[in-house]
């Protein structure tokens, strides 16, 4: 009789840690650090990735459809970028959805580098100064004849540090041209906020991709718990 209690006390008690465990497995997928709550921010990373992306082509089309920006090169440019990082969310967000190892280190390889390429122009554009500023400017100025049209139109402005009255400008002020003031100085003016600008922002997406970084290397070493789930593929 002892003898069956026994055997029968034991059973209860590992059908108990059996159910303990299975509940801590559980709760272990849902909250965050664990599998499904990884998962979802490296899905919820790459949507917004994509909508940036998205954001990027949009306005690039638009200022070139209505005519604010002349410049091909310039649009191509941005529309280049938002093109390449809606292909980086949509391989991020194959890998995250289907937890496949190939694609996740691939996405990772590629964040991580463009986090060192994104973070290094950030802190340029924080750490130059007016006379790099002031290069920079005029190299950008003789380098593009429409970026010129477009700045004289935009500003009101002829010549990059004295209006040339012999040549051309789209600026309205030009019929009167002792008028017009050189378009150096009132583009510096804006450079150092836009250069703040920027890199502000870069700094804040740089450190949101060193997060997709971690959050993939981690969510790479996962395995899901659930039944049926076909993980770790």
């Amino acid at each position: 009789m002892i003898k069956l209690n026994y055997f029968s006390t034991r059973r209860r008690l590992s059908l108990r840690i059996a159910l303990f465990e299975r509940i801590k497995k559980r709760i272990s997928t849902m909250v965050c650090g664990g599998f499904v709550c990884t998962k979802n921010s490296l899905c919820a990373l790459n949507i917004l990735y994509v909508m940036v992306s998205l954001l990027l082509i949009g306005v690039a089309a638009w200022g070139k459809w209505f005519g604010l920006v002349s410049s091909f090169r310039v649009v191509a440019g941005i529309i280049g970028v938002g093109i390449f990082l809606l292909f980086v969310a949509f391989v991020g967000l194959c890998g995250a959805l289907k937890h496949h190892q190939v694609l996740l280190f691939f996405y990772m390889i590629i964040l991580f580098l463009v986090f060192m390429v994104q973070l290094s122009v950030s802190a340029a554009c924080l750490a130059i100064n007016k006379e790099q500023q002031k290069e920079l400017l005029e190299v950008g100025w003789n380098k593009s004849e429409a970026t010129q049209k477009d700045v004289e139109k935009s500003l009101n402005c002829c010549g990059f540090f004295h209006p040339n009255y012999n040549g051309t400008c789209d600026a309205d002020c030009f019929s009167n041209p002792l008028s017009c003031n050189p378009c150096g100085p009132i583009i510096q003016s804006h450079a150092e906020e836009v250069l703040r600008f920027v890199g502000g922002i870069g700094c804040f997406f740089s450190f949101t991709e060193i997060l997709g970084v971690w959050l993939t290397h981690r969510y790479r070493n996962q395995k899901d718990s659930r039944p049926n789930s076909g993980a770790f593929l």
